[in-house]
């Protein structure tokens, strides 16, 4: 029964994949919400772009589901601005969890876990938590861009997410940074202070530093390893 019903959304996905290219973001989010209704909801880190795409959801839908990966190691200027936003746009983050708290990670695997094996850290504390959370959705929402990584080069605004078995939606797939900033100085939107102290791309604290001139905008992503995404968007297995 749940292949057929996998199945019969694929399709329906399948039929508006190509229009939906050249939709705007905010026709992108009123039909998210407008086909799952609260069996949808938003991913976010809370980035520049995931910003705008909160910002336009709360001009679509005042009530939109939003939830964030909290692997608690997070910058303090991160927490922060959860606590602006609940504030502003008037709506509770759902924040989920890994199963292992930091202490019991460092107990079954080890002191600092991130500086040996990356790919692990983020499939306990990023990977795992975002499936389990997916039990009670039929799509997500991101704010990723093509032109991030070359992970993200072929994403499409609506599309079959099938790693993780639901319909992704990416309503800002097109957009380029210049987009998102001028978005958010137009709509005075609040954004990650870390941003301006050189921060394009900010997760942990452990994995994260400020990118230094000349470098690629995701450069202090896990900076010494050949990594440039936790796993939530890769296609296939996550190591770990």
């Amino acid at each position: 029964m749940k292949n057929r019903i996998q199945e019969h959304i694929q399709d329906q996905v399948s039929e508006v994949q190509h229009a939906a290219e050249s939709w705007t973001p905010q026709r992108a989010l009123t039909w998210a919400f407008d086909t799952f209704g609260n069996r949808v909801a938003i991913s976010s880190a809370f980035g520049a772009e995931g910003m705008v795409l909160i910002d336009m959801a709360s001009r679509v839908r005042k009530d939109f589901r939003l939830f964030t990966i909290d692997t608690e190691f997070l910058f303090p200027e991160t927490y922060n601005l959860m606590d602006r936003i609940e504030e502003k746009y008037g709506i509770a983050i759902e924040k989920v969890y890994s199963v292992l708290s930091p202490e019991e990670q460092e107990r079954a695997h080890g002191t600092a876990l991130w500086t040996r094996d990356p790919d692990l850290c983020c499939g306990l504390r990023k990977v795992e938590p975002l499936r389990r959370k997916f039990g009670e959705l039929s799509a997500w929402i991101t704010s990723i861009r093509r032109d991030q990584t070359s992970v993200r080069s072929s994403a499409h605004r609506i599309e079959w997410d099938a790693k993780f078995g639901l319909v992704k939606i990416n309503p800002m797939v097109d957009w380029t940074s210049k987009q998102v900033w001028r978005y958010i100085h137009d709509h005075e939107v609040p954004y990650n202070e870390l941003h301006n102290q050189d921060y394009p791309s900010i997760g942990c604290t452990h994995c994260t530093r400020a990118v230094r001139p000349g470098e690629d905008p995701r450069a202090g992503r896990w900076p010494g390893f050949a990594k440039t995404e936790c796993g939530l968007h890769i296609i296939g297995p996550v190591p770990g």
